[in-house]
């Protein structure tokens, strides 16, 4: 499975990291620029400062805590393709419910389990995606040309493709 193929472990910790920050970041920054927009003075030039503060004060914020998702979710995944000895998109699901679990510790037992459940959830559709779209597009590659037509039982002689033995002229 080559969607599995990726760096190594303590690099992909890093790269998850930064690539969820970045997300967060713009992201973040696109919905913050709406939103400062929205809730500044009227006039064009205050709801265009309002807009710029709230990307200043508010995006970076949104990417730390992206970040900090990103970073857990891939040191928990890295544990268990270290524990379990294989990558599949079972390590995700999980890695995405103990992520929800850990990051809902302060906020009580009750609070764990949803998140665990939702992050647990989130991650399997997300992986069922993933596994339907690379069926999907497999199915467009399979080899059709060989294959039976009304013609005979190939569509191209095997003589014009180089199989079996050389004929003489």
């Amino acid at each position: 499975m080559e969607e599995y193929a990726r760096e190594p472990c303590p690099w992909r910790i890093v790269d998850d990291c930064g690539g969820a920050f970045t997300m967060g970041v713009i992201g973040g920054g696109v919905f913050q620029a709406i939103k400062g927009f929205r809730n500044a003075p009227v006039g064009i030039r205050h709801r265009l400062r309002g807009s710029v503060n709230a990307v200043r004060i508010r995006a970076p914020q949104i990417g730390g805590s992206f970040a900090v998702w990103g970073g857990l979710f891939s040191t928990i995944d890295c544990g268990l393709v270290r524990l379990r000895g294989k990558e599949d998109p079972w390590n995700s699901i999980t890695s995405g419910a103990l992520t929800g679990a850990v990051l809902a510790a302060r906020s009580g037992p009750l609070a764990m389990v949803g998140s665990a459940m939702m992050g647990g959830i989130l991650l399997a559709l997300i992986e069922g995606v993933g596994i339907l779209l690379t069926r999907y597009t497999a199915q467009q590659f399979r080899n059709v040309g060989l294959g039976p037509s009304r013609e005979g039982l190939y569509s191209v002689p095997l003589s014009q493709v180089g199989v079996g033995a050389p004929q003489l002229p």
